[in-house]
């Protein structure tokens, strides 16, 4: 009597995945990947530690000397930050910082909410054509920015919106949305349905499912797309500019830098503070938030 063995057909394979998955890690986690890996973070962060440097430098010695001169003569002065946040000679960008935030917060909050309800009707609710629309709504990523400028513009105008906030928050939700329902409807598959048919055999509804059960976890996934969403729209330039008009009353920071740079090309100690001042909020906020907004993005991506 003879007893059949086990194929092995499937072990090289088996064995030679983990071989190269065992390589990559082992090469990934030696000490020149890591030595690697920090002189590029060193290269990336040197620029904005000169600016940091030139910032709090007087006007004199940034315009004579580079910024590494300050170790060997050092000179510091809060003088730029006053001229362009408070001189009426410097730059005034107190009243733009402030518009900065005016405009980020709720184009953060309206496409969060809109796309955490829609993301929640295409993960749970069955209705005919939920697919093809996810698909469309998928599809609206890769439409470019620059084609909707007009049409949505001559829609501001024909409603009287033109040169308020509503055109740049409507606008930077409207071009948020694809992505934020994209992210959210993916880690909301994630969530076990049998959490959710316990909750509507305790006679829970959508309305409390959503709130009671659904959104305590989506919280790395509304930090990861509220993270992304504000430094896209903080630094943004161009929706701006389309559609603020150009004027200062609702213009942000960064339309006041561009001017600046236009303006004061030569005023470096104004430049140098400028720029840091826009910079600061979505750094701190990046480096505080940061855990979640790499869960955040991850969710959905692998399954197991």
């Amino acid at each position: 009597m003879t007893t059949a063995l086990p194929s092995t057909e499937v072990l090289p394979a088996a064995v030679k995945d983990e071989t190269t998955t065992s390589y990559a890690k082992r090469k990934l986690s030696s000490p020149w990947a890591s030595l690697a890996a920090l002189v590029i973070a060193i290269l990336w962060t040197l620029p904005t530690f000169g600016l940091l440097v030139s910032s709090f430098r007087p006007e004199r010695a940034i315009k004579t000397t580079g910024w590494w001169t300050f170790f060997s003569d050092p000179q510091v002065t809060l003088d730029n930050y006053k001229a362009v946040l408070d001189s009426e000679e410097g730059a005034g960008l107190g009243s733009f910082f402030i518009n900065s935030i005016v405009i980020s917060i709720p184009s953060v909050l309206i496409p969060l909410t809109l796309a955490t309800i829609a993301a929640y009707a295409f993960a749970w609710i069955k209705f005919p054509g939920r697919n093809l629309l996810f698909l469309v709504i998928f599809a609206l990523q890769i439409v470019p920015l620059q084609v909707t400028l007009i049409p949505l513009l001559t829609l501001y105008v024909d409603a009287g919106l033109a040169n308020t906030f509503w055109t740049i928050w409507l606008s930077h939700s409207i071009f948020g949305l694809p992505l934020a329902i994209y992210l959210l409807h993916n880690f909301m598959r994630e969530i076990p349905a049998s959490l959710l048919e316990a909750a509507r055999v305790d006679g829970a509804g959508h309305v409390a499912i959503f709130f009671r059960v659904l959104l305590p976890l989506l919280r790395p996934a509304l930090a990861a797309f509220g993270i992304f969403q504000f430094l896209w729209v903080w630094n943004d330039l161009l929706v701006a500019l389309v559609f603020g008009g150009g004027g200062t009353e609702i213009a942000p920071i960064t339309v006041a830098l561009a001017n600046l740079s236009g303006t004061r090309g030569t005023a470096w100690h104004l430049l140098s503070a400028g720029a840091f001042v826009s910079i600061i909020v979505p750094v701190t906020i990046f480096l505080f938030l940061q855990r979640y907004f790499v869960r955040g993005l991850l969710a959905g991506s692998v399954k197991g």
